[in-house]
């Protein structure tokens, strides 16, 4: 049977997607390769930004998130995702979200407006309410622990998904719209914030059947994860309420930022003179770290491409391993305990991990976060391709631009993900893939098909005749950017100089990417990666882990490509070999 709708993915933009399409009366398949809560939406400490009560507006949030999006922000989409925030976040309130009292500040914010469940536990909090009420829907159908391998087209739309149960079986769901929703890709670099099923399926899929990809250079680093195995983040919200960063020495180094004229893009941070030294960083040692309101930590509460790199830039230029964070003043300023009633969750972590936080600064550094990158959209959530459409991190709206703001991407899931179930419901047409279609039709009167759709090669550059949405957000590939990115993923690898293939590792991946791929980057790097990239084969096998990897590599592939075509800094594309910002910014767009 053909359902109305599929979605693949059951994190928040998946699961909110698929609700609120069941809601308006469509039938729902959700597929999941894991659990339903297993996802990367627990793992959201942070919040959710909404502007919901004054002297905060819609006006300031829309300018926040221009500025940390460099200017290259899809404006449309900005004001979509600023404006509708406060009716979804109503939605979560009547599923049973209970968010705290009083809304707190992050980086790169001009006000405390972003919303916390139980201090620091928001993700998984809105996580349970969903995934509740997604169960409680008879109209949706549930396929868990099932991985979708392939997108299969016919003349150009898409037909059915392939996937694989947990017994490897594969098989074919006929497919009317299919909504990718996967998350993210961190398991792309050796340190992650991401749960290790962040592998890029979306992307993966998408590039295979041919979608335009968009911004696939800009991956987000958190500035401050745990410096434990797993990297567990340390939510920006700490350092709104005034924790700060200092390195070994105790010295706060991120002392000042300049912003480039136009668009308040960051330039960098620049060390200067009036550093706080505090005192030596050790274990149990009490820095005595300068707090104030919450809104006087400076840099530390600039956006978090512009954190992470300055921490970066440290720890190349003294070769330490790590920084820390410092939150001991919290406790001289709201008396002992206020940590763990603040930050529960936090505070728990800490301590399994043998700190004291309350007393002693704890170890961090920056680690793979978050992919601005995907696949390219409208505000309707539809791709290149008719039929498919994105939502979440494995989408490009366009509405991070070079950078994500703060506590963005839940929100961004939510008005996403209700914009495009709206758009299958109203069965919003792919204006000229209707008009070619008609056409086609006309010239192929009386033809009959030989049968059913099937997978093709489904490697990137292999689907046949595609049809754009005529919209801004979802552009053509420039020519040269088309030639880098087939020759590095369509084409498959070109195998080493003078040497065979060999099969790709993700140890193997995870280092390349994060020595030359990450948050600082130049020409020479990104050039030896492509290379190499281009030397890996995918694994052979068919089980999921196998498959992810296959993911994993077609992602850096793609990433690596874009990166060597934006030569200079932007966002959280930072070239060392060339850090200045130019005054025309533009997004990159590809199809594969």
């Amino acid at each position: 049977m053909t359902l109305p709708l599929t979605v693949v993915g059951s994190g928040v933009a998946g699961l909110y997607t698929a609700l609120c399409a069941a809601r308006a009366g469509l039938d729902v398949a959700l597929v999941t390769k894991g659990e339903l809560l297993s996802g990367a939406t627990p793992y959201a400490q942070g919040g959710i930004a909404a502007v919901l009560r004054g002297p905060d507006s819609v006006r300031l949030h829309i300018q926040d998130t221009l500025k940390a999006g460099a200017g290259t922000n899809t404006p449309e989409a900005v004001a979509a995702l600023c404006t509708e925030a406060a009716e979804h976040i109503a939605e979560l309130v009547r599923l049973g979200v209970d968010f705290d009292p009083e809304p707190g500040l992050e980086g790169g914010h001009s006000a405390r407006r972003v919303l916390h469940v139980n201090g620091d536990a928001t993700g998984a909090g809105i996580a349970v309410a969903l995934t509740a009420a997604v169960r409680a829907e008879p109209k949706i159908g549930i396929r868990e622990h099932t991985f979708a391998t392939d997108i299969v087209l016919a003349r150009g739309r898409v037909a059915g998904l392939q996937v694989q149960d947990p017994d490897g079986v594969l098989s074919i769901l006929p497919v009317t719209a299919l909504v990718l929703a996967t998350g993210g890709a961190g398991e792309l670099y050796a340190q992650s914030t991401n749960p290790a099923s962040a592998t890029g399926d979306g992307v993966a899929l998408a590039a295979g059947a041919g979608a335009a990809l968009a911004d696939l250079e800009f991956f987000q680093f958190h500035p401050t994860a745990l410096d434990v195995p797993g990297h567990p983040l340390v939510s920006e919200a700490v350092r709104g309420e005034g924790a700060v960063l200092r390195d070994v020495a105790g010295i706060r180094f991120l002392v000042s930022v300049t912003f480039a004229a136009g668009a308040g893009a960051d330039t960098g941070l620049v060390a200067g003179s009036g550093s706080d030294t505090g005192s030596v960083v050790g274990a149990g040692a009490n820095t005595g770290s300068v707090v104030g309101s919450g809104t006087d930590a400076g840099a530390e509460l600039s956006g978090r491409d512009v954190v992470a790199r300055g921490i970066a830039l440290h720890l190349q230029e003294t070769g330490a391993h790590n920084v820390f964070l410092d939150a001991t003043g919290l406790r001289d300023r709201h008396g002992p305990g206020y940590l763990a009633r603040r930050f529960p969750g936090l505070d728990a972590l800490t301590a399994a991990h043998g700190f004291d936080w309350e007393r002693e600064p704890v170890p961090v550094v920056p680690a793979a976060h978050y992919w601005m990158g995907g696949i390219s959209t409208d505000l309707a959530g539809r791709t290149s391709v008719p039929g498919l459409y994105a939502v979440g991190e494995n989408a490009c709206t366009g509405v991070h631009g070079a950078n994500r703001l703060a506590s963005n991407s839940l929100l961004e899931a939510l008005v996403f993900g209700a914009r495009t179930a709206a758009a299958v419901r109203a069965g919003v047409p792919w204006p000229e893939a209707e008009a070619e279609a008609e056409a086609d039709a006309e010239a192929e009167t009386g033809a009959q098909q030989s049968g059913p759709p099937q997978p093709g090669a489904l490697m990137p550059g292999t689907v046949g005749r595609q049809a754009s949405v005529p919209q801004a957000s979802v552009p053509q590939a420039s020519a040269p950017q088309a030639s880098v990115l087939q020759s590095l993923a369509a084409q498959g690898p070109a195998g080493p100089e003078g040497g065979g293939y060999a099969v790709v590792t993700r140890d193997r991946l995870q280092a390349l990417m994060s020595g030359s791929a990450g948050v600082l980057r130049n020409t020479d790097g990104l050039a030896a990666a492509a290379r190499q990239l281009a030397s890996w084969l995918p694994p052979a096998g068919s089980s999921v882990a196998e498959r992810e990897t296959a993911n994993l590599l077609t992602c850096a592939r793609l990433l690596v490509g874009a990166a060597l075509q934006r030569h200079a800094s932007l966002g959280a594309h930072y070239r060392t070999d060339s850090p200045h910002i130019p005054a025309r910014r533009e997004r990159t767009d590809v199809r594969v």
